[in-house]
């Protein structure tokens, strides 16, 4: 996924780091679960997208919607909704007749 990292030096000088999963519109297999997803780069774009020397147009380009038939989406246990739950039946697919 695309992301962004960055860290300074606070006013009490402080380190401090942060860090966002960029986000893009919905293709159509997630368009019927939200209107946005994380940004899913190929692997041939990762070195594109590590090059800080990247033209605006060329980053923003990389920023599209994964594309829909490359994914697979399937019904999942509530219990992935909980960050205290780490474990495969969080994403064990769910038989729902």
């Amino acid at each position: 996924m695309a992301g962004i990292w960055d860290h300074w030096q606070g006013k009490g000088g402080e380190a401090i780091e942060s860090c966002s999963i960029i986000t893009t519109g919905a293709n159509k297999l997630i368009r019927g679960i939200h209107d946005r997803m994380p940004v899913i780069l190929r692997v041939h774009d990762l070195e594109a997208w590590l090059d800080p020397g990247m033209e605006q147009k060329e980053v923003l380009a990389l920023l599209a919607p994964y594309p829909d038939d490359l994914m697979e989406a399937y019904p999942v246990s509530s219990m992935v909704n909980s960050s205290r739950n780490n474990s495969p039946e969080c994403v064990a697919r769910l038989n729902i007749i």
